[in-house]
Parts: structure tokens; C-alpha cells; sequence
């Protein structure tokens, strides 16, 4: 639950900080000197940006919680009782310990969503985080042509 909050709180920041920029966007386009109109345009552009990224990370974490639904309801959802530090990161060498049973999942089974989403998890209990979204896409785009 904090973390839907954190989400709102970020989105709502996001949201409220392009305004602004898009507001002084216009105001620097509205100046007519030169380097103002190109500065006003550039600052057009940066909201637009931000929205879109926005609203990819937001379908991202839907997505994934949807996943994350699924596989907990089957059963499927790997066990996390690896040690963590107080933060509640888990230490890398445990979990680098485990990493080898899901990426012979996914190479035993390529097309099936429930191990690449695993194998994303574990990624990012190594601490591996470009790899960890990568496989969860993957995870997401399988799941999605199978239904």
C-alpha cells in the first residue's frame, strides 16, 4: 500500500512540476526574442516526454502487479526467504546463489511467461535491474500473446 502511495505522491509531482514548465514554455514563446522562442519550444517538448514516461512506468507497475496476481493465485510465485539487510534488500551472494534455477527455467522453457517473470524477480534480487524490466517485458509480451 505505501508504495501505490509513493506513486500517487511521485505522479502528482510530476504532473504539477510540467505544468509549470509548460507554463513558463509558453511564457518564453510568448517573449518573441530568438533564444526565448527556441528555449519556450524546447520546454514544450519536456512535458510531453515526461508524460509519456509517465504513464509507460505507471502500465509497467500495473502490469506487473497483474502478473504478480496471477502467479501468486497459481501457486507459482517463488518463495523469498533469502536473507535481506534491515533495508529489506536481499544480500546479492544469496540470491546470486538461487539465480541459476531460473535461468534454466527460461532456457528449458523460452516461451513461458511464469519463468521469464520469475527469472525477472530474481534479477532483481541480484540487484540487476535493467535485465530484471527487461525480463519482466518479456514476461509481459508472452503473457499477453497467449491470452
Amino acid at each position: 500500500m505505501k508504495g501505490r502511495i509513493a506513486v500517487v505522491v511521485m505522479a502528482v509531482l510530476l504532473v504539477f512540476y510540467l505544468v509549470l514548465v509548460g507554463w513558463r514554455a509558453v511564457l518564453f514563446v510568448q517573449s518573441g526574442d530568438p533564444v526565448g522562442i527556441l528555449i519556450g519550444i524546447a520546454l514544450i517538448v519536456l512535458p510531453f516526454i515526461g508524460a509519456w514516461a509517465l504513464v509507460r512506468e505507471i502500465n509497467f507497475g500495473i502490469r506487473c502487479e497483474r502478473l504478480v496476481k496471477q502467479l501468486d493465485a497459481e501457486g507459482a510465485l517463488p518463495v523469498n526467504d533469502l536473507p535481506s539487510r534491515p533495508s529489506g534488500r536481499p544480500f546479492r551472494d544469496a540470491a546470486d546463489a538461487q539465480f541459476p534455477q531460473y535461468r534454466e527455467a527460461v532456457d528449458a522453457a523460452p516461451e513461458d511467461w511464469r519463468a521469464w517473470f520469475r527469472l525477472g524477480l530474481a534479477y532483481d534480487a541480484s540487484g540487476d535491474r535493467r535485465r530484471a524490466r527487461s525480463a519482466l517485458r518479456t514476461a509481459m509480451s508472452l503473457e499477453k500473446s497467449a491470452a
